[in-house]
């Protein structure tokens, strides 16, 4: 069954593509000629994941899902939260992003990072819109990793109960514990019973 994922991005779809199984083919707007970014002007995870749904929904009538997905660094008051993407500015460049985040948290130990990656996947199926959560807790590393699996900020991230970032793990790893990795099965398990 082919599910329409409202991202261009090839990372995320990757993920989902794993996540989600060989039951279902994740495809992109990009894919069925519609490229670009998708709006996310609201200030919450939940209201941008929504609003990418119903764009690509509004589009093509077509069942799809959307997610959004921020970093919450507690030390940083919760930033950059809804603004993960764009925390260095709005080229929306990963290694920028990496380098404001540990050059805000400077000097400050590592237990004094606690952080968590949140996921909100919102999927429309007929119409009809379910929202699925996940949240991955960890800390922000005193550096970047030399890990080249994963992208954004997994190179700094350490997930609770690893002493290795993100970056450094398997996508099989990953996608067990991860934020995504939570909200997506969540996600599978309403689409295999709807579908299956």
């Amino acid at each position: 069954m082919d599910i329409l994922f409202a991202t261009n991005n090839p990372h995320k779809r990757e993920e989902a593509q794993a996540i989600l199984g060989p039951r279902f083919h994740v495809v992109t707007p990009a894919s069925k000629g519609l490229p670009g970014d998708l709006p996310e002007t609201c200030d919450t995870l939940r209201g941008n994941s929504i609003q990418k749904a119903c764009a690509v929904w509004n589009h093509f009538q077509q069942d799809c899902f959307a997610d959004d997905t921020g970093l919450e660094i507690d030390a940083l008051g919760g930033a950059p939260g809804v603004h993960t993407a764009r925390y260095a500015g709005e080229d929306k460049d990963p290694a920028a992003n990496r380098r404001r985040v540990l050059r805000e948290l400077e000097g400050l130990p590592f237990e004094k990072r606690s952080a968590r990656f949140r996921c909100v996947v919102a999927l429309i199926e007929d119409g009809a819109l379910q929202v699925f959560e996940g949240t991955c807790e960890g800390h922000i590393a005193l550096q970047e990793s030399e890990g080249v699996q994963g992208f954004g900020y997994d190179s700094i991230f350490v997930p609770i109960g690893l002493d290795v970032t993100l970056a450094e793990i398997s996508i099989e790893e990953k996608n067990q514990l991860s934020h995504r990795g939570k909200a997506m099965r969540m996600l599978q398990c309403h689409l295999l019973q709807n579908h299956g």
